[in-house]
């Protein structure tokens, strides 16, 4: 087999795991195939700066710290999608080609993107525009991508929001208070559902379940009454609308809209109609970061090698996935057509009422 060149980046928010996935990368197209492998910087960014960005990545360049390490050594992006890239006079340029050229500049032979489902669909347009052999990996807390169980990142961040809620527990039950958590998951309620479960929330509130706040009142209500506790645990996630049907976003510094907050419209409201004292805990970025957790390193490591193998195999154009506790390929055609929300038919969802814990309806 000849001699390839690879490249490979990641691109969107970070997560615990990315370093476990290049590095899985780099180690089997070195020691199974004898490949080179370049480290693109800070996501699609690399490959329209002007030097671009981007270094020869070997076996010396992941001592047993990086394994253990959250983030991304190689750098992010959440800024500069390369079709409608903002120029610093505010105008906005297609840049697209920038990063082909970029690409082809490193004289690589492929490209292995670890991303979200954001970065899946930018990433697949952009290579299908310079007919570049890609392959995806997923990650993201959110764990939203389509046709994959795990994503990387998705297991530390619900073991955070489980933590916090072991936390919250005590303080909780010393002051007689309800504690509402407010977890990140943008538009699908992942997090909110696993960790809700997981740390004994007696409410969880979900984008894809309309709540009522008088079923949350009353619940709150006869946790009180009726099951003689004075204390109670509310998981929401930042995406669901108030009680007025809005969501609660806010305007970053480039005007992108973002959400948070929820969670003291809740608690509010849940003071004012239980009387019961309430506090709000929001996670946000916390969920990102931190030591990953095994299941984080595990599936990663298991993507990165098989990404390299389906590059060696010249297998294209598609995205590694957990199915079944197996690492498959599917295509990524069909993973940017869809979203992945939680199932309301489903196990978790099931399981969750069987525990008596209210969703809201």
């Amino acid at each position: 087999m000849a001699k390839k060149r690879i490249g490979i980046l990641t691109s969107g928010g970070d997560c615990a795991g990315l370093n476990a996935a290049i590095r899985a990368v780099t180690r089997r197209a070195i020691d199974g195939f004898g490949w080179e492998v370049v480290g693109i910087r800070n996501g699609t960014l690399g490959l329209i700066s002007e030097p671009i960005e981007a270094e020869i990545l070997d076996k010396q360049t992941f001592s047993g710290v990086l394994l253990r390490q959250g983030g991304t050594f190689l750098g992010s992006s959440t800024k500069g999608d390369p079709f409608a890239f903002k120029m610093p006079d505010g105008s906005v340029k297609d840049r697209s080609m920038e990063f082909v050229e970029g690409f082809r500049s490193l004289n690589l032979d492929g490209l292995i993107g670890i991303g979200g489902d954001g970065s899946m669909k930018i990433l697949n347009r952009l290579c299908e525009l310079g007919d570049i052999p890609f392959i995806g990996i997923p990650k993201t807390i959110d764990n939203d991508v389509a046709l994959t169980e795990f994503t990387i990142g998705f297991t530390t961040a619900v073991n955070v929001a489980v933590d916090a809620l072991d936390r919250l527990l005590p303080t909780a039950a010393s002051h007689h208070r309800v504690m509402v958590l407010e977890v990140m998951g943008r538009d699908a309620g992942h997090i909110a559902l696993h960790a809700g479960i997981a740390g004994g929330a007696d409410v969880i509130l979900l984008p894809e379940i309309a709540y009522d706040m008088d079923k949350v009142a009353e619940k709150i209500r006869d946790v009180y009454e009726n099951e003689k506790r004075s204390h109670a645990l509310v998981v929401c996630s930042e995406a669901i609308k108030t009680s007025q049907g809005q969501t609660v976003m806010h305007a970053n510094e480039e005007g992108k809209m973002n959400y948070g907050g929820v969670g003291h419209e809740i608690g509010g409201q849940i003071a004012k109609m239980t009387g019961a004292d309430t506090r709000v805990t929001v996670l946000g970025h916390l969920q990102r970061g931190g030591t990953p957790a095994m299941r984080d390193r595990l599936i990663a490591s298991a993507f990165g090698v098989r990404a390299v193998d389906l590059m060696a195999q010249g297998k294209t154009n598609c995205m590694v996935a957990w199915q079944h506790r197996e690492v498959v390929d599917v295509p990524l055609d069909e993973v940017v057509k869809r979203y992945k929300k939680i199932d309301v038919t489903g196990t978790l969802v099931h399981t969750a009422r069987g525990l008596g814990i209210c969703l809201g309806d």
